[in-house]
């Protein structure tokens, strides 16, 4: 079975198409090219609604999650696009939240990890930095706290023991 095979199995991306999968010349890390899907409009980064592209950006690798115990990449050439409504921009991608060098799975598996072990341990095991795996962290807690709601509270209580040594709630 091939890691494209694989990655179409447990990531899909509707409208891309990922295509053979190489080592890299040193042969620690794997490279899988991204390209769209023939006939699949740009959306726009801004408004994602659907625009037409003109022009590609320079092809950009993105973190994924690694594979036995090689690092991936997915290599894709992000699309410009120009929106009625924004003007030009670049497209959303699925996988990646604006400027961001990782895709929301190494995301969302670096973050799984640091709630297990401390964050260099989590670092030094998937061959990445303290820096990605905070940036990772921040990123789950930034989602969590977006999609929180309170309504179900009707009351809070507190430790009357806790509040007369002094603590403040």
């Amino acid at each position: 079975m091939e890691l494209t095979t694989i990655l179409n199995q447990c990531y899909p991306q509707p409208g891309f198409v990922y295509r053979k999968a190489r080592f890299r010349a040193d042969k620690k890390a794997i490279e899988v090219p991204v390209r769209p899907r023939k006939g699949s409009k740009a959306v726009c980064g801004r408004c994602e609604k659907p625009a037409p592209g003109y022009d590609t950006l320079p092809a950009r690798k993105f973190d994924f999650i690694p594979f036995w115990g090689f690092v991936v990449f997915l290599i894709y050439a992000r699309r410009r696009v120009q929106c009625p409504d924004c003007g030009i921009g670049a497209e959303k991608l699925p996988w990646a939240a604006g400027k961001q060098h990782s895709t929301q799975a190494y995301l969302l598996f670096l973050a799984a990890w640091a709630r297990k072990l401390s964050w260099t341990e989590v670092a030094v095991s998937f061959h990445s930095s303290w820096d990605r795996v905070r940036d990772a962290v921040e990123y789950v807690v930034e989602w969590g706290q977006q999609r929180r709601t309170l309504e179900s509270i009707f009351a809070i209580g507190v430790d009357e023991i806790q509040y007369a040594k002094g603590h403040k709630f």
